[in-house]
């Protein structure tokens, strides 16, 4: 093995440096175009084990409701909108 210089090892190091920062360049703005496709990568879901349960019961009688359709659905008064009341002019 040669002996190195100063200046080549200082050339070697800016070269390794340089290499690296354009390496992690790449990984961002690849990292970047994955997630700016996969926005539904970020979206909000159930964290707990009884949250995702609770998620999965209301899917499961959505699907229920659809398939037997001789089950009422009752709308409640929260659900149903007010009539309008006629304005005073």
């Amino acid at each position: 093995m040669r002996n190195m210089t100063d200046a080549d090892r200082t050339r070697l190091r800016e070269s390794l440096v340089g290499n690296f920062l354009l390496l992690l360049f790449g990984c961002g703005v690849l990292a970047f175009l994955v997630a700016a496709d996969r926005v539904n990568w970020f979206s909000i879901r159930p964290a707990t084990g009884t949250s995702i349960a609770m998620a999965r019961s209301t899917e499961a009688a959505d699907k229920s409701a659809k398939k037997n359709p001789s089950t009422e659905k009752r709308i409640t008064v929260a659900q149903q909108p007010l009539p309008e009341t006629p304005l005073h002019q």
